[in-house]
């Protein structure tokens, strides 16, 4: 039996480079990859030539549509198919796709989250295609990832602040570099790596729990006897049920040109984790997108259901999605690989002080950026960092900085002090730091690791977010350094007092210790638990003036952002909270107190028989079942009613504060009651699968 021919396979639903230079004229490759690499407009003319091309391609390979695939504020992908079919005659059709179908394409912007940008009424939206996304073939239909605005150009998804912001840390980063001399480079590019965990449920267990198929959650649930107290599921050997899912998930994600690389057993049972080779940031976003698409689609096929919630389950680990993040050049250096010269490693301390100063400057916004009801359940939990952002950098680069910023020998024995640029530093090898898991920032040798991501959420907020405010430090950078007179001199003393003035956010120790939290409320870092705590600060002067000045969001589209952002959480917990109200009162409440009856039915029966009969379990348990079912009774009765004063609150704002202060809180304090009545309800009786099957029903 012959094994799977990645190599052959790789790739191959592609409309790749190795496809265009085969299928298209010499001049047309060079022109499609000025588009590419240097953003160079792509003239109708050429587009017709690629879109020929591209369309004989997919033919070929089955498809009969076309879509423009595109990323609005939903979160997940869209996409609106189109036949190639072009009438010529009575009956008869031919295949057609055209350069302008490729270039531009026009679905329905109002039906689309646009948080106040746009009127039911106003419909017409654009989708234009990002040619630095390679097209490719999915489910038998081309797929042309775009970017997406509406009529009047703003932006109504998430690709296209993604672009503006790699753009900005582009034009900045190459002012810096060229005063290090590196007139060679002229791009840079962030790449992103994501680490991508997820639970696998048995699909006819699933069916049975109203709250996974409404929330993507479990709403109640008590602890199994078993969780993961035996850390015996992290690493182990992976179930013959998943291992086949995951077989055929590297294949297809192969086949698509995404290099699916790491699969294991996570923490929690039932969880397992995926990871890729990094690629560029906007490529690496819209197939981390593919990627949870097919987790879902293929885990179906395997008679299993994939979740992406960030908390499915409590009292076991949720899942987060780790964004390896970097700064590479066209030349193929990675500005945060410290290097062996005196100005690499200058210019690699020039970059951490980049970041360093963009984390401290903006840690609040790098907070809103992973901010969703669902990841408020992960974020603070044993497996997450905590809500407050802070740097993990290691001992020894600590101490590197530590010197600089003191002027004193680095490591106590050396006899020179260490300046920037004439002295070598110490070569800082990449893995002599330890990995911090409760780091929210963490350097980890050539790349930072940001740890803070929900596993359902896209990678493009967080990016754009990292992008831009990388952006802005390099541009204070270069205002500073390109006028001064003696470099060397104003980059060590720009390098010492950008170390001085933000090493507060610099934290090395154990981030869930309560003693932190103290800490950092002294250090002045901000900790906002909850999304309705973090999303008022993107309206901040100094974010509205970072984003406008670097052209990544107008004003208009940070507060359409923040309407949909915030009316998004309401609309979540709203969806839980009736939820809730319909599992307890439809069937939770009906069914204790059915059990509640039998028993009394048996307590009578045994009366009957002799009247010093021991009835000691059926009485107890009477009562214990009647005060909580009036408990229960009363506190879903609260819910529903915090639920519909909600609704009337016209503040989107206030209303967030609502339903997190409110409404979620009547859903915890409903959770403890009937998490305790399944522990004394008969099984027979109880509607729901248990934790236990949940958890442990994939064998």
């Amino acid at each position: 039996m012959n094994g799977l021919n990645v190599t052959a396979i790789f790739g191959e639903n592609v409309f790749g480079d190795s496809v265009m230079q085969d299928r298209l004229p010499k001049d047309i490759y060079k022109q499609v990859q000025l588009t590419i690499k240097n953003g160079k407009k792509l003239d109708i003319n050429v587009a017709n030539v690629v879109a020929n091309a591209m369309k004989d391609w997919a033919v070929e390979k089955g498809a009969t549509h076309f879509t423009h695939w595109f990323q609005p504020m939903t979160g997940i992908t869209a996409e609106k198919h189109d036949s190639f079919i072009s009438p010529v005659d009575v009956g008869k059709v031919i295949m057609e796709f055209s350069g302008k179908e490729l270039v531009q394409g026009e679905p329905d912007a109002s039906s689309f989250p646009s948080g106040g940008l746009r009127a039911t009424f106003e419909a017409r939206g654009y989708t234009a295609w990002d040619p630095s996304s390679y097209a490719f073939i999915k489910d038998g239909v081309l797929c042309i990832p775009t970017a997406f605005c509406s009529y009047s150009g703003e932006a109504l998804d998430k690709k296209t602040p993604l672009l503006r912001s790699m753009e900005a840390i582009n034009k900045q980063a190459l002012r810096v570099l060229k005063l290090f001399g590196r007139d060679d480079v002229t791009s840079v590019r962030t790449t992103v790596g994501a680490e991508q965990e997820y639970f696998l449920i048995d699909k006819d267990i699933y069916d049975k729990r109203k709250d996974l198929i409404y929330t993507g959650r479990t709403l109640f649930g008590a602890k199994p006897p078993k969780g993961q107290d035996l850390d015996d599921h992290y690493f182990g050997v992976i179930k013959p049920q998943v291992q086949s899912f995951m077989k055929e998930l590297n294949e297809e994600l192969w086949k698509l040109g995404i290099l699916a690389k790491t699969e294991h057993n996570e923490v929690a049972p039932a969880q397992h984790e995926m990871a890729p080779v990094f690629t560029t940031t906007n490529i690496a976003v819209d197939h981390n997108q593919l990627t949870m698409e097919l987790m879902q689609k293929i885990a179906k096929k395997h008679d299993m259901v994939c979740l992406l919630h960030e908390k499915p389950f409590a009292g076991v680990n949720g899942s987060g999605k780790h964004n390896n993040w970097s700064i590479s050049t066209n030349t193929g250096l990675n500005l945060l690989e410290p290097g062996d010269t005196p100005y690499e490693n200058a210019q690699f301390l020039l970059f951490l002080c980049a970041v360093i100063k963009a984390v401290d400057d903006y840690q609040d916004l790098l907070r809103i950026s992973v901010a969703t009801a669902g990841n408020d359940h992960r974020l603070g939990a044993n497996e997450a960092p905590p809500a407050i952002v802070s740097i993990y950098i290691g001992e020894e680069l600590s101490a590197i900085l530590e010197a600089i910023e003191t002027g004193t020998p680095y490591g106590g024995t050396e006899k020179e002090m260490l300046k920037v640029g004439v002295k070598i530093l110490p070569k800082f090898p990449k893995d002599t730091t330890d990995r911090n898991r409760t780091s929210p920032f963490a350097f980890t040798g050539n790349k930072f690791e940001f740890r803070m991501l929900g596993s359902s959420i896209s990678l493009s907020g967080p990016n754009v977010v990292l992008n831009t405010i990388v952006a802005e430090s390099l541009k204070q950078f270069a205002d500073i350094l390109e006028p001064a007179d003696d470099f060397d001199q104003a980059l060590e003393s720009l390098i010492k007092e950008t170390i001085k003035e933000h090493k507060r956010i610099l934290f090395n120790g154990n981030g869930y210790d309560e003693s932190w939290i103290e800490e950092a409320g002294k250090r002045g870092l901000l900790n906002l638990k909850s999304t309705p705590d973090a999303l008022p600060y993107f309206l901040h002067k100094k974010n509205v003036d970072l984003f406008t000045s670097h052209k990544v969001f107008t004003k208009e589209e940070m507060e359409s952002r923040y309407e949909i952002l915030m009316e998004n959480y309401c609309k979540v917990i709203n969806i839980e909270a009736l939820t809730m109200i319909e599992m307890v009162k439809k069937e939770i409440l009906p069914a204790v107190s059915a059990f509640s009856k039998e028993l009394s039915d048996a307590l009578l029966a045994k009366k009957n028989i002799a009247e010093d009969i021991s009835c000691q379990y059926e009485d107890s348990l009477i009562h214990k079942l009647s005060a909580m079912l009036s408990c229960a009774y009363d506190k879903v009765s609260l819910l529903e009613k915090d639920t519909v004063d909600a609704k009337d609150m016209t503040d989107i704002t206030e209303m967030g504060h609502y339903y997190r202060e409110k409404v979620f809180a009547d859903m915890a304090e409903l959770r403890i009651v009937i998490d305790e009545l399944e522990t004394i309800t008969a099984k027979t009786y109880w509607p729901y699968p248990s934790y236990g099957h949940l958890l442990f029903g994939i064998r």
